[in-house]
Parts: structure tokens; C-alpha cells; sequence
């Protein structure tokens, strides 16, 4: 049996790497085309010529992922029984991960996963797909977080029974995705159109309670959403400003990922100096 699973994992991922592979960059981009787009540095590692994109931006998102996974391990440590904070611990942690594997796909090592010996670039990798999945789950642990924090009863329940879910059903939707493959059921787009409805009820719920209860900690949770609602809109209004484009046609290079990354970790300072001693299990 153990050799039956272990040839169909192999299976698995040997099929559905190769179904990535099937997917071009659109516009097609070479690896010479691909390297004109964006800034890079060449650096020698042992004997291999290694070609690291986005220096600034990479470096950013690395440094994100560092202080997100340290947050989530910070929930985890002063988590005194709380299961809000535990699920908040889970949900950093992931987001981290997220953040890593985001970082070095999209931006620090693209070339060499999706260019370097081929004739066209890839459009994605294994690295992104993992990406997509560990941000769902981190919204979806963060549901769970809130439910432990801010409801009770049957809508605590509900919201358990949302999240996983959630979880599973994205999952397998992604793994249609790369075996068909479809490639808006892989993308980030699709990413946010799942996240959005635990969002906007984190907005819902926080904002009720706060209204009703005048409670810090429901006070503190709608600043969390407030901010991160902030940080993605700035980002899209910044990736159709043209201003990226500009800067980068005199030579400088700050992108729309740059106004994402920069927003998020505000949002994780604050989350770890404001909310994370604050949060707690409503008992009520």
C-alpha cells in the first residue's frame, strides 16, 4: 500500500510539474527579454553563476517573510491557552512561508525557475502554486482566530466549518488548475476573490462588536482589516498608475510589489506591538 501511495505522489507531481511547464509567460518573454524588464545582479556561488532579480524588492519581501514567521511564532509563545492566539500564531506562520516562497518565484530567483535554459519563460512554478496555498490557509487560520476571539455559539461554529472548507475546497481547486491547467484557478487574482469573503467579515464582525461593545480589543482587530484594506488597494492603485514603468525608464526601481510588501510589514509590526498582547478567547 505504502508503494502504491508513494507511486501515485510521485505520479502526481511529475504530471502536474509538467503541466506548469505547459503554461507560458504572456506576454512571451525570453530569458534575454526577461532580464531587460527588471534589475539584477550576477554573483559567483562555488561554480555557478547565479543571477539574483529585483535586488531591492527580493531583499524586502525576505525580510517580510523573516519578521511575519517571527510574529507567528511569537502568538505561539505567549499563547497561555488561548486558542485566538494560537490560530493567529498558525496564520503568521503560514503567511511567512507565503511570503518566502512568493518572493523567491516571483521575484529573487524567476530567472533561474522559470528562464534559465529554456527558449520562453514559464508564466509560473511549483514555488508560486505553494505560495497561493499557504495565503489561503493563513486567511483561513485567521478566521479561525477571529471566530475564537470576537464570536461564540453557532457562529463561531459556522465560521470553523467556513475555514476548513475553505481550505480544502481551494486546494483541490488549485490542483484542477495545474493539471488541466486553468490558469485562473492558479492565479493571484482568484487568490483574492477567495480571501475577500472572510475579509469583508472580519470588517463585519469587529466592526459590530465595536460598536456595540466599545470593546479595545474588537477596536484594535478593525484596525488590523482597516490597514491591510489599505495596503492592497494601494497596490493596485499603484500597479495601474504608470509610475512604476516611469521610475524604472529613468533608472529606478520601485514597483507596485514594493507598496505591498512596505504596507505589510507596517501591518505586522503593528499586529505584533498593538494586537497580539491584546488578543484573547471571548468567553462571553
Amino acid at each position: 500500500m505504502k508503494r502504491i501511495l508513494l507511486f501515485l505522489l510521485t505520479f502526481f507531481l511529475l504530471t502536474a510539474c509538467g503541466r506548469l511547464d505547459s503554461i507560458p509567460y504572456t506576454p512571451a518573454q525570453t530569458p534575454e527579454t526577461w532580464l531587460q524588464l527588471q534589475p539584477f545582479a550576477e554573483f559567483q556561488f562555488a561554480s555557478q553563476n547565479v543571477i539574483f532579480v529585483q535586488p531591492s524588492t527580493s531583499i524586502i519581501v525576505y525580510f517580510l517573510g523573516i519578521l511575519t514567521i517571527g510574529v507567528g511564532l511569537y502568538f505561539l509563545k505567549i499563547r497561555q491557552g488561548q486558542l485566538s492566539r494560537f490560530w493567529w500564531g498558525i496564520a503568521l506562520l503560514l503567511w511567512g512561508i507565503g511570503a518566502l516562497l512568493a518572493g523567491t518565484s516571483y521575484e529573487a530567483f524567476s530567472y533561474a525557475i522559470k528562464c534559465a535554459g529554456r527558449d520562453f519563460c514559464l508564466w509560473t512554478s511549483w514555488w508560486e502554486i505553494l505560495y497561493l496555498i499557504a495565503s489561503v490557509w493563513s486567511i483561513d487560520a485567521m478566521t479561525m482566530a477571529v471566530a475564537c476571539s470576537s464570536t461564540t455559539g453557532k457562529l463561531r461554529k459556522t465560521l470553523f466549518i467556513y475555514a476548513i472548507v475553505n481550505a480544502v475546497v481551494y486546494f483541490i481547486v488549485v490542483m484542477i488548475g495545474v493539471f488541466i491547467p486553468v490558469k485562473f484557478l492558479i492565479s493571484f487574482e482568484l487568490l483574492l476573490v477567495v480571501a475577500a469573503p472572510s475579509i469583508i467579515a472580519f470588517f463585519i464582525i469587529n466592526g459590530w462588536r465595536y460598536s456595540k461593545f466599545k470593546l479595545r480589543l474588537d477596536l484594535l482587530l478593525l484596525g488590523t482589516w482597516v490597514w491591510l484594506g489599505v495596503t492592497i488597494a494601494a497596490y493596485f492603485l499603484f500597479l495601474i498608475s504608470g509610475i512604476p514603468e516611469s521610475l524604472w525608464a529613468k533608472g529606478f526601481w520601485f514597483s507596485a510589489n514594493d507598496v505591498l510588501h512596505i504596507g505589510l510589514i507596517i501591518w505586522m509590526l503593528y499586529i505584533a506591538f498593538a494586537l497580539a498582547p491584546k488578543v484573547k478567547d471571548n468567553l462571553k
